[in-house]
């Protein structure tokens, strides 16, 4: 038991855009200085990252993408992590005392254990601003949150539950096989998501506005998902194509184009950042 825990965790150093590591109980960050530095989305100052603090470790599973979003945001501000396989569908005593809900992500920093992909994200954004995943105005925030509720909530349950639970969580939890109609349903809905995607970026650079933002993190996390099982028509629409290349390219995005589930290997252009 204890060689099967070793070998599901992974130490996950995080190389992407700006930010810091973060210590528990919201102290402030105990950097070296500034350092200026640039990456796309992002220009100005960061702090260095805190030496010598405990590692931190996020509970997950690979193609979750609840788990996804939450490795996206720390990715981005360079909060390293050690990265831990979990079984939610067969939980052990000490998963349940991190999150009773049962459910994964857990991210625990230091002596706190985080749940809920969204408020963990938000929660980063408040003690790691920078680079920042949330706008300042009000009305823009709103957007971002609506966003990531449409795709957490509705898309969620109209797409990825229907293809990559069918497809893949079916097997690997011992549930039995694919429902024919849930997929032709997932397969289905999907197109009228894209579209919407389409008309969105039609008006704006990025989902929620000109600037990258949590928004776009957490549809990304699910369209990954799916694209790892070749769910997603990427020439449906030439300008979501575009913004998923854009997203796909960040340093912040590598660890999730390298992950690779036993029983589903992915597809050729899944990692392909000329796909």
């Amino acid at each position: 038991m204890a060689a099967r825990a070793a070998s599901n965790r992974t130490k996950h150093r995080v190389l992407p855009a700006d930010g810091a590591l973060l210590p528990s109980e919201a102290r402030p960050l105990r950097g070296r200085g500034i350092d200026r530095g640039e990456s796309e989305g992002y220009q100005g100052e960061r702090p260095f990252q805190p030496e010598s603090l405990p590692m931190n470790r996020l509970y997950h599973v690979p193609l979750s993408p609840f788990c996804r979003k939450v490795r996206l945001t720390l990715a981005e501000k360079r909060i390293e992590v050690e990265l831990v396989e979990e079984r939610y569908w067969d939980p052990s005593p000490d998963f349940l005392r991190r999150n009773p809900a049962g459910k994964v992500p857990v991210l625990r920093l230091e002596s706190r254990s985080l749940s809920e992909s969204q408020a963990i994200c938000e929660y980063l954004e408040e003690v790691v601003p920078s680079p920042p995943l949330m706008p300042r105005d009000a009305d823009a925030r709103y957007e971002v949150r609506r966003l990531c509720a449409w795709f957490d909530d509705k898309f969620h349950e109209e797409v990825t539950s229907k293809l990559l639970y069918e497809r893949v969580n079916k097997k690997i939890t011992g549930q039995g096989y694919p429902d024919s109609k849930n997929v032709k349903t997932g397969a289905a809905r999907i197109k009228y998501h894209l579209d919407y995607m389409a008309w969105l970026l039609d008006q704006r650079r990025w989902l929620a506005g000109n600037e990258m933002t949590l928004a776009d993190f957490t549809a990304a996390a699910h369209l990954s998902a799916l694209d790892y099982i070749s769910d997603v028509d990427w020439n449906r629409h030439a300008v979501v194509k575009d913004w998923y290349a854009k997203i796909k390219s960040r340093p912040s995005f590598r660890p999730l184009l390298a992950d690779q589930v036993p029983g589903f290997p992915p597809p050729r252009h899944y990692a392909d950042l000329d796909f």
